[in-house]
């Protein structure tokens, strides 16, 4: 049993229950499929993942509470694991291979520990708090590009169930703006490759519209300790009351706030 303040440990216990979604995702078959809000799907994997997940981490860490996207929480304390057992459901459900296992360990609301994995395209990124962020290359930086208009950036998807008119009038104001700017638009699917591919160079930003913790947490920390700048739109530091999400290469973070506060868009 690792204590809750050995963060190389517990990011060994976390890999582990990464380990054990992908055996679960290797072995599906055909999925049930269920609504769970307007245009909202859950599947019998992503609740399967989710319940062999939390029972593994209450194994090995009985004093750390869990929040999963699918079932709720247990609160035990400080420290938290926070898991989406498959972020881009609607991608799995289609057969797009854009979606991750995304788990985090969070004390007092800051991420820790992270790992995310994206079991279709066999990619897999990590990160403790301090010591840098990983893929199965070697350490991760962010991009080293200087102008929006050499810039990749992908936006977090359109909303669904309450409020999605409100919040699509901010996502459609967004992508007019960034379409005059930028070098090319995307749209994956997934916070947590969002986030991930910032880490990873891949893309130079992403704007995502929304804050909750299972999409986020893991990606976060990882783009963080890759060098890249966290946000909230109005550009304030990042944090688990923040209802919106920018990650960027520091060189176009200003470019990139500066466009969005145009017209002034909710924070």
């Amino acid at each position: 049993m690792a204590p809750a303040t050995d963060h190389q440990a517990l990011l060994a216990i976390a890999d582990n229950a990464i380990s054990l979604a992908r055996d679960h995702i290797a072995r599906a078959g055909p999925l049930a499929v269920h609504d769970k809000g307007d245009r909202d799907r859950v599947t019998d994997l992503d609740v399967g993942i989710e319940r062999a997940v939390r029972a593994y981490l209450h194994e090995q860490t009985p004093d750390i509470g869990f929040l999963g996207e699918e079932e709720g929480s247990i609160d035990v304390g400080r420290s938290m694991w926070i898991l989406d057992p498959i972020d881009g459901t609607s991608n799995l459900v289609h057969g797009v291979p854009f979606y991750a296992v995304s788990l985090a360990l969070v004390v007092d609301e800051r991420p820790v520990v992270a790992v995310i994995d994206l079991p279709a395209l066999h990619m897999h990124y990590s990160a403790v708090s301090g010591a840098g962020a990983y893929s199965a290359h070697g350490r991760m930086s962010a991009s080293t590009t200087t102008s929006l208009a050499d810039s990749f950036v992908s936006l977090g998807d359109y909303a669904v169930g309450a409020d999605a008119e409100d919040k699509n009038r901010d996502q459609l104001a967004i992508t007019t703006r960034l379409a005059d700017r930028v070098e090319r638009i995307r749209m994956f699917g997934s916070a947590a490759i969002d986030l991930a591919w910032v880490a990873e160079g891949r893309t130079d930003a992403t704007v995502i519209l929304s804050n909750n913790p299972w999409d986020t947490a893991a990606g976060i920390l990882i783009a963080t300790e890759a060098g890249a700048l966290v946000t909230d739109i109005a550009g304030q530091p990042h944090s688990f009351q923040s209802t919106t999400t920018v990650a960027s290469a520091p060189e176009v973070a200003n470019e990139l706030l500066s466009l969005l506060e145009t017209g002034r868009l909710r924070p």
